[in-house]
């Protein structure tokens, strides 16, 4: 592996060849599980596999495109800078999620790793050459953008019209609904955002943040332990409370 330090942010980041893809822990829910084994094998000709640190800076925004890729392990958070210096978190992104736009020429926000993150990363000149010969990798992106497209437009609906518990039990259902499609079924969640972080997201305060956490908490819907692993214990009730029905 070799050691690749970035000058334009603050980076920290390892690159090697990437594993075999059928060994790849998001082989059936990332960019990569609509291709043919011929295809699969193009797409892994490009591709390099690249490693962050916490707290390093994947892109910042108004860059040149360089790469897009896939969240093989981690979560990263993206954010955008306001005027006077303060930090709007847009979406967080986590393994089997899409990071970049394989039609954008620049980035529009910043990229940030909140834990330790494993990317599969295709150069951007190469993956639009591919999106050009091969239709299945096409239809698959447009896929991709279609549901992020329907989370924009669902967010739209939570930061417009929910009450604060609302946001917050629709968000917990979001990251238990991204465990299940990497094979989690059961157990914690984990939650490498902090309190601040997630009430930027939601559109809330830290206080209220923790003061929901706390409701759900005591009403029986969720277990917390150690601030970061929360436990969804009526899933059913819960489901009720983010769309307003309890």
């Amino acid at each position: 592996m070799k050691l690749v330090v970035g000058n334009a942010c603050t980076r920290h980041e390892m690159e090697a060849v990437p594993q075999d893809c059928s060994q790849c822990a998001v082989r059936e829910i990332a960019v990569c599980t609509a291709l043919s084994r011929p295809e699969l094998e193009r797409l892994r000709g490009i591709a390099v596999t690249k490693i962050y640190e916490p707290g390093s800076t994947l892109f910042a925004a108004e860059e040149a495109t360089t790469m897009v890729g896939a969240v093989v392990q981690g979560t990263i958070k993206c954010f955008k800078l306001l005027a006077d210096g303060r930090q709007q978190v847009v979406g967080f992104l986590f393994p089997g999620d899409f990071v970049g736009s394989p039609t954008q020429e620049t980035t529009h926000c910043f990229a940030e790793a909140l834990t330790k993150v494993e990317l599969c990363v295709f150069p951007f000149p190469a993956i639009q050459r591919l999106i050009r010969e091969m239709p299945s990798l096409e239809r698959r992106l447009l896929q991709l953008a279609n549901e992020d497209l329907d989370l924009a437009q669902e967010w739209m609906l939570l930061l417009g019209r929910k009450t604060a518990q609302e946001r917050l039990a629709t968000f917990l259902l979001l990251l238990a609904q991204k465990a299940r499609a990497r094979g989690v079924a059961e157990g914690p969640i984990d939650l490498p955002m902090n309190r601040s972080e997630i009430a930027d997201y939601l559109g809330l305060t830290i206080e209220t943040v923790s003061r929901q956490f706390s409701k759900l908490k005591a009403s029986g819907h969720i277990r917390v332990a150690h601030n970061n692993e929360v436990t969804i214990r009526n899933l059913d009730g819960l489901t009720e409370i983010a769309e307003g029905a309890a």
